[in-house]
């Protein structure tokens, strides 16, 4: 697949939340016939997990995996990291290869390629660009448990890594439901500061949402140290 330009096209695909089943069919297409693959790969894992998803869906025999190690965006050197893989894949697109970075959920909701796709606008910005949404992890979270996220007239927040108790007190006044981002780290935490504020019982902790390995806990105090998962997220729903 080549762009009609001289150089290559760059895309950023959601790739679903872990279930091959959830990848969008302009992502299937996409991905199909792109010849290079930029897969991003956590600093404490040793696989991509958006490349472990679309193995499932495709053949990539054929297709030119690139891997890259990327921090998260509170570690240091970040930018750096994030800007070296911009212009590396600048390389591939001034050779007129189009290049596809996958991201597990949806690109524009907490994406390390959001971080890239912004050095590439400014640094090529010759280059076509096309966001391919995707499936997030809220989403399919949400309807594993069978949880509304919002009815009418309701206000969600997603809130990422910070859930201090002041946090928590100010989004429970303002919004009607809030999704608490990547729990592991600070799961006793979060919990710790829920049940001061009487919301235990009206939590959902859901880990790895659409996947085998899917787990939903309705009775927090049921969870164990197995369920310090990155890929994990607790929805809190005030009432109705």
């Amino acid at each position: 697949m080549m762009s009609d330009q001289n150089i290559g096209k760059f895309y950023a695909v959601g790739v679903g939340p872990g279930d091959p089943d959830l990848l969008t069919r302009k992502a299937y297409q996409i991905l199909s016939e792109v010849e290079v693959i930029w897969a991003p790969i956590a600093r404490t894992s040793e696989e991509s997990y958006s490349l472990t998803i679309i193995n499932q869906a495709l053949d990539l025999t054929e297709k030119l995996i690139v891997k890259s190690s990327f921090p998260t965006d509170d570690e240091a050197g970040a930018l750096s990291v994030w800007e070296k893989s911009a212009t590396d894949i600048i390389e591939y697109l001034n050779q007129g290869r189009d290049v596809a970075f996958i991201t597990e959920g949806d690109p524009m909701i907490y994406s390390t390629v959001s971080y890239v796709l912004e050095v590439i606008k400014n640094q090529c910005p010759s280059a076509e660009v096309e966001i391919v949404p995707g499936v997030s992890s809220v989403m399919a979270a949400a309807s594993s448990a069978g949880i509304p996220l919002v009815r009418h007239g309701q206000k969600l927040a997603i809130l990422p890594y910070v859930y201090g108790i002041d946090d928590l007190r100010e989004a429970i006044s303002n919004y009607d439901t809030i999704v608490l981002m990547k729990v592991n780290k600070l799961l006793l935490t979060a919990l710790a500061n829920l049940e001061q504020l009487g919301l235990l019982g009206k939590t959902t902790y859901v880990r790895r949402a659409s996947t085998d390995n899917e787990r939903i806990v309705q009775n927090l105090n049921d969870l164990s140290e197995q369920d310090l998962d990155y890929f994990s997220l607790l929805i809190i729903r005030k009432g109705e």
